[in-house]
């Protein structure tokens, strides 16, 4: 299986696919495995992550973008 250039774990997004989240994906950021990530972009080279435990008003976790290399792989 291929993996996208751009995966989302957000249902809402345009950019989520069930299929590969259960297939699962790892993702190496910057030469080191990554376990928070809640989307990613090989392209462009940035991840999201969850800053912390603060909430937006929607009571979804609020994500930083962090730029670097960005490899995913499929777990086993």
């Amino acid at each position: 299986m291929s993996l996208p250039d751009r995966l989302s774990n957000d249902p809402r997004s345009p950019f989520f696919n069930a299929e590969a989240l259960q297939a699962g994906v790892g993702i190496l950021f910057n030469g080191k495995e990554r376990q928070d990530v809640s989307e990613y972009c090989v392209s462009e080279g940035w991840i999201r992550v969850p800053a912390g435990k603060s909430k937006d008003r929607f009571g979804e976790p609020i994500t930083i973008k962090l730029k670097g290399t960005v490899e995913p792989f499929p777990k086993p």
